[in-house]
């Protein structure tokens, strides 16, 4: 079986499927939100959410020892 020289040499990705024509560096970028809509720099979304887990870390300090005293009071009822 000979190659026809008009044919470009296409190489395959091994990890592709079978009809997947479009790999490499020719793939269509996804972007679930478009770049238009989200007005915020990396810095500003890191920002927010390290101070959501701040919150969720000092609620959970609190309900820990919320459960802390109330567990000592039991113990001094049961005295």
């Amino acid at each position: 079986m000979t190659r026809d020289e008009s044919q470009p040499v296409v190489l395959m990705d091994p990890y592709t499927k079978p009809r997947e024509r479009k790999v490499g560096p020719r793939r269509p970028k996804i972007r679930h939100v478009p770049q238009s809509t989200e007005l915020r720099t990396r810095r500003e979304r890191q920002a927010e959410k390290e101070a959501i887990a701040a919150e969720r870390r000092a609620i959970k300090k609190a309900a820990r020892r919320h459960l802390k005293q109330q567990l000592l009071e039991e113990l001094e009822e049961r005295d």
